[in-house]
């Protein structure tokens, strides 16, 4: 089932459409969401409705307060609703879409709504109301990468807008480093922009004239020729070359050097921003903790390359990746242990080398690191998240406890941090076999954020035991 324009809606939809649209102007928000959710539940590929839903709801949410108990108190009486929706999902989608705008109304910023929504259209085939709840869901988390794969790959499937994909997919990159699944991601999509620009897409579902291949084979042809201009001369490559101009005229412009090894970084081209890097750490500006922070990630991200260049269809494509990954953590490790020696009284480094001593297993040695760190106001709870955990792995169950406890107190707002300070308890309690206490935590988080890791399979697992 395809979106539908208005001028393929029934006649009594399309004139509840306009009474929607003259409360929305008027600015009668709660009559107007009514009539638009209406007319959904009849229409549910009627995306222009549902755009205009959205903006009311979202109008509606920045009329009325905000805080913390507002959102508590939405998420909790929501819960259900997104437990019904997603029972009926499989037998029912356009039944879940309406549970879900039920829900958005009151709260537009619902993952687990948008999630619902999302996965319904995709299941009565309307990809482009899929597209943008998944377009809202990465606005509200920018920084998911396998979100933002999912929005661009989409987008890439139903001909939508996809620079919006090419966006999002870029700003993750821009403030992530390189990534293999990103890039190949936005190849893709760049991919599928060039064929919608040149018409291939038109021509082989067979709805363009013989005409209209010949203009698009010029306009392709031209096309391709300014990408490659574009790729021999790119905004990086040009700062690249301004800044090794520069370099000889100014040797004791640090950051112009630094500037230019994150650009040799972008590029993939490891070897030469290390040399830079190295020089400057021979130089008087070398005593600086922010430039070997720049040496370590550079040379972690050249790891990560190293990684993702393995071939997939290896025999031994698993003891590649498991060796490299292995060279990889010890280096981090030597490497972090150097500078907690150089800058013993910085907490921030005292808390990256505890992060990867957890990582390596070494919980004794990540616990006296994280004990440190805990002074450092800005890394307060997530070293406590992290020395509770170390607690967990040796056992000392009570004492891990604690320290959640201890962590959770001092954090007011529910936001993820707390989730995962909250869920992390919940699991030590699990653990010390007390069932009821560990459901309580749950139970915040499902009151909240019923998506949130395994809590639903966790909370209906308890209700079944009671039966």
């Amino acid at each position: 089932m395809p979106e539908k324009p208005i001028s393929e809606i029934a006649p009594d939809s399309r004139r509840l459409f306009t009474k929607a649209n003259e409360a929305a102007q008027r600015d009668n928000t709660d009559y107007a969401i009514d009539l638009y959710c209406q007319i959904l539940e009849k229409e549910p590929g009627f995306l222009e409705c549902r755009r205009l839903l959205r903006a009311e709801q979202q109008k509606k949410a920045g009329k009325g307060s905000s805080g913390f108990f507002k959102k508590m108190m939405s998420g909790a009486g929501s819960s259900p609703q997104i437990a019904k929706a997603k029972m009926v999902i499989g037998k029912n989608p356009a039944d879940a879409m309406a549970i879900a705008e039920q829900v958005l109304s009151n709260d537009p910023s619902s993952a687990a709504a948008l999630r619902i929504l999302a996965d319904a259209a995709l299941a009565m085939e309307l990809k482009q109301t899929a597209c943008f709840a998944l377009e809202t869901m990465v606005e509200l988390a920018p920084k998911d990468k396998a979100l933002v794969i999912e929005f661009a790959d989409l987008l890439s499937q139903s001909g939508g807008d996809t620079k919006k994909g090419e966006r999002a997919l870029q700003e993750l990159i821009k403030n992530s480093g390189y990534d293999g699944d990103l890039n190949q991601a936005l190849k893709n999509l760049s991919a599928r922009t060039t064929m919608d620009q040149g018409g291939y897409t038109a021509s082989a579902s067979g709805k363009s004239s013989f005409r209209d291949m010949l203009r698009n084979k010029e306009e392709a042809n031209k096309l391709e020729q300014a990408n490659r201009v574009v790729k021999e001369e790119s905004q990086t490559d040009r700062l690249i070359k301004e800044y090794e101009e520069r370099i000889p005229k100014e040797p004791a412009n640090v950051k112009i050097k630094r500037e230019l090894a994150k650009l040799y970084t972008e590029k993939g081209q490891f070897a030469e921003a290390l040399a830079i890097y190295a020089g400057i750490k021979n130089s008087d500006a070398g005593n600086d903790p922010t430039l070997d922070r720049a040496i370590a990630e550079t040379t972690v991200k050249q790891f990560d390359y190293q990684i993702s260049q393995i071939n997939p269809f290896a025999p031994d494509l698993a003891e590649q990746t498991a060796r490299l990954q292995s060279e990889k953590l010890s280096f981090q490790l030597a490497e972090c242990q150097k500078r907690v020696e150089n800058y013993p009284t910085d907490l921030a480094i005292r808390f990256e080398f505890g992060v990867l001593l957890f990582q390596a297993g070494k919980f004794p040695e990540a616990i006296a690191e994280f004990q440190k760190a805990q002074q450092n106001p800005n890394k307060k709870l997530a070293a406590m998240n992290y020395l509770a955990q170390c607690f967990a792995k040796r056992k000392m169950y009570d004492i891990a406890a604690r320290t959640f406890q201890n962590a959770i107190k001092e954090k007011p707002v529910f936001d993820n941090e707390k989730k995962d300070l909250v869920y992390n308890l919940g699991t030590v309690l699990e653990t010390m076999s007390k069932k009821e206490e560990a459901f309580q935590q749950f139970m915040q988080i499902y009151e909240l954020d019923a998506s949130y890791k395994d809590v639903g399979k966790k909370i209906d697992d308890y209700y079944a035991g009671q039966g």
